[in-house]
């Protein structure tokens, strides 16, 4: 990281909560991050095959400028139904846009494919919402088989049999009083590397499943193929900052921040993933866009990194650890 840069908790960005629940029986669940007083929001989607709600409205010509909640959630498009027990918990708060005959609150979510795992007749609903809202008053922003991450895996090219754990990464850091973090749920068709080392830490794995292989040169082996996988990926995330913004600078914020994914997924932004990236702002400091706008590519990176690396054996799938350690199952 750069000097003077230090790691925090998220947690210590004020005006922000995240808050998981998840069955993990099921292979699923969602994410929750919490804005009380609202936040400037942005988003970028750059896979094909994405899956959101209420990202329109986030277009700046739109009249709404702020937010009160970001789902990242499992499911498919199933799990968009979480967002509604995030607007009845914020609703019984009092926390929303003001129509004059009530508060309405403003959430947007994204989905990720985790149907192949676990039950698929089970997935994130309004109850789990509800629950994840519950669980941010703790305000505890965990990695690993959590949230939205819980039944989330990476490398499948040649389907689940042959991939890895993915999961829910969570990182921040502060300079002076400025304040960015990172939430992601990895689940991308590809491999993930760390790329200041080069090490392939999680992704397709070879006949044996012992040895992580390059998805990007398999794809190679087969380039007049057509093939369709979009039923199992997307990575979501969202980029959270102290930084005052408006929405059209939050949108760029957004953008920047998919270089994370850029530096750490072979490939990223694919046709078969709905790679999607939401940005908040809650405005406590001035901060230099460009600033806030590599540190949230960094942080992402990091993010991302950790998702991996935290994750642990489900659902038939090895993890980085499992790989690292020469486990065999």
């Amino acid at each position: 990281m750069y000097k003077g840069v230090n790691e925090i908790n998220i947690n210590k960005i004020k005006g922000i909560k995240v808050g998981n629940a998840q069955d993990l029986k099921a292979g699923t669940g969602c994410t929750v991050v919490i804005c009380d007083n609202g936040a400037t929001p942005g988003v970028d989607v750059r896979g094909g095959s994405p899956g959101t709600r209420e990202t329109d409205l986030i277009d700046p010509q739109n009249f709404v400028d702020k937010i009160h909640g970001v789902v990242l959630s499992g499911g498919s498009a199933f799990g968009l139904d979480a967002s509604s027990g995030v607007m009845k918990y914020l609703e019984e708060r009092n926390i929303g846009f003001d129509v004059n005959v009530t508060k309405v609150p403003i959430v947007s979510s994204a989905i990720l494919f985790d149907l192949n795992v676990g039950d698929s007749s089970i997935r994130p609903d309004f109850k789990m919402g509800y629950e994840a809202c519950k669980n941010a008053e703790k305000n505890e922003c965990l990695s690993g088989n959590i949230g939205a991450g819980t039944g989330a895996s990476v490398g499948k090219l040649f389907g689940i049999e042959r991939a890895m754990k993915g999961g829910l990464g969570c990182y921040a850091v502060e300079v002076g009083k400025l304040q960015v973090g990172a939430i992601v749920a990895v689940n991308c068709l590809g491999n993930i590397l760390d790329p200041e080392t080069g090490e392939q830490l999680a992704g397709l794995l070879d006949k044996d499943k012992k040895n992580i292989i390059s998805t990007e040169e398999q794809m190679l082996l087969s380039f007049d193929k057509e093939q369709n996988l979009f039923l199992s990926n997307t990575t979501i995330g969202v980029v959270i900052t102290n930084g005052k913004f408006t929405k059209a600078q939050a949108n760029k914020i957004a953008s920047m921040a998919h270089d994370g994914y850029g530096r750490t997924m072979r490939p990223a932004h694919s046709m078969f993933d709905g790679d999607t990236i939401f940005a908040l702002a809650t405005g406590e400091v001035e901060a230099e866009i460009n600033v806030v706008g590599f540190l949230s590519a960094k942080v992402m990176e990091k993010a991302i990194i950790k998702a991996i690396k935290e994750a642990d054996f489900a659902y038939g799938l090895k993890s980085y650890k499992d790989i690292k350690n020469n486990f065999n199952f």
